[in-house]
């Protein structure tokens, strides 16, 4: 069984997006001590000197961004022709210089390089290479691989806070870089020795007779006559357009529901704060129950993003009109149950579904979508606060999001209208 001879492949891509659960978060979780490191006062919150430190940090977190959108596309072409491995191992090796920077450096600049690399590292080399990597070691559910990398992202982003709280209590806070730093090292071990499905179909067919026909396109081959007529380009184009309104739900969902509920339903400090870890512990609960319904009972994944989008537009409404706690707790939990429970990774697979074809190219363009709406939102978000304050901002942003998700269902259901043209069969069956 494949998933078996690949197995090792498979937990290496686990662990290298357990570490990035860290990288992306680690300057936000750390945010006052980076910025004393790097030579800002912060001794007084209320000071410029604070602000500019915070800022400096801010600036960091952007060009992690940055690097993230400039790489994923041409990193999935790449991976595509030099095989997973050594984008793994590529990533892995980024993953240590950087994490080795903002352990040492001093300079704000410096840490912005590193920002930027590590944004490189985790979309032009991880996101180009695990994702196509896990769909390859585990054909028989390929939806539910996908759905594993968001369990481990999430996981980290769970306990990482709670062992910076840890660290400050002992004062040893580099410690928090040290962890994945050390974790970057095992990566790196489990890439060099891991085997890859990709990179041995590869070498088979780079070794046999000039008339055998590669085996990965001897693949979407097969995918591609599995349907009865062609997809159109405006079906390619919503299954990558899916990525876009996925992001920008989960972006907003995961960045405003705080000053939300605290400019907008009125709750408190600790009331608006729970919403944040509310939405985690959804979507990691998400994480395991979608794995199951489309490993064990062979569920479509345009089936589950359609039922993702309808929820979470339940949840955000919810959230917008029913200013209760109990109310907004249940709606929070829906939103990270739907939205982010690994509806992102499962549309990917769908992705795969309508536009067979290398997985390193449909990986690289889906997140270029996905990019464009993690830089679309903090902007947007940022000129309605200017334009409105923060209150009517946050409104806005929600109803935007709710307007998203409207979307998202209205694309899904043209999707299961067109699967039973394209394939002769529902995908909401079994």
């Amino acid at each position: 069984m494949k998933a078996k001879k690949y197995l090792m492949s498979i937990i290496c891509v686990y662990i290298c997006y357990l570490t990035h659960g860290i990288q992306a978060i680690i300057l936000s979780q750390n945010n006052v001590n980076f910025a004393t490191q790097w030579g800002f006062d912060m001794s007084d919150p209320n000071s410029a000197a604070y602000a500019a430190g915070l800022a400096a940090v801010s600036t960091a977190v952007a060009w992690t961004g940055f690097g993230k959108f400039i790489s994923v596309w041409i990193g999935g072409e790449i991976s595509d022709r030099v095989g997973r491995k050594k984008l793994m191992i590529g990533g892995a090796v980024l993953y240590i210089v950087c994490f080795a920077g903002f352990l040492m450096t001093k300079n704000a600049m410096v840490a912005s390089v590193c920002g930027l690399l590590t944004g490189i590292a985790t979309s032009g080399f991880w996101d180009a290479s695990g994702y196509p990597a896990v769909q390859e070691a585990y054909p028989a559910a390929p939806g539910s691989a996908l759905i594993g990398i968001k369990f481990f992202v999430s996981l980290s982003g769970m306990v990482y806070p709670l062992f910076v709280v840890q660290m400050a209590a002992t004062g040893n806070w580099k410690m928090n870089i040290i962890l994945p730093l050390a974790m970057s090292v095992v990566c790196l071990v489990l890439a060099l020795a891991a085997p890859f499905v990709y990179d041995d179909q590869k070498k088979a067919a780079s070794g046999a007779s000039g008339d055998k026909k590669n085996s990965v396109q001897a693949e979407i081959d097969a995918a591609k006559a599995a349907m009865l007529t062609k997809p159109s380009k405006f079906v390619v184009f919503l299954v990558m357009f899916y990525a876009f309104l996925c992001m920008a739900i989960m972006y907003g969902a995961q960045q405003y529901t705080k000053a939300f509920g605290l400019a907008v339903c009125g709750l408190t400090e600790m009331q608006a704060a729970g919403m944040t870890s509310i939405y985690t512990v959804g979507s990691i609960c998400a994480v395991l129950f979608w794995a199951f319904m489309m490993a064990k009972l062979k569920w479509n994944p345009l089936k589950v993003i359609l039922i993702d989008s309808i929820f979470t537009a339940v949840a955000l409404a919810g959230v917008l009109f029913i200013h209760q706690v109990a109310i907004i707790y249940v709606a929070i939990a829906m939103l990270g149950f739907f939205a982010a429970g690994g509806a992102l990774q499962t549309g990917l697979a769908v992705v795969q579904l309508f536009n067979p074809g290398p997985k390193g190219r449909n990986t690289g363009i889906y997140y270029t979508f996905m990019g464009a709406a993690s830089y679309l939102i903090p902007v947007v978000a940022a000129q309605l606060t200017k334009a409105s304050g923060e209150a009517n901002a946050v409104y806005t942003l929600m109803i935007m999001l709710l307007v998203f998700a409207a979307l998202a269902i209205l694309s899904s259901l043209y999707l299961v209208g067109q699967h039973v043209k394209i394939f002769g069969k529902s995908a909401l069956g079994k």
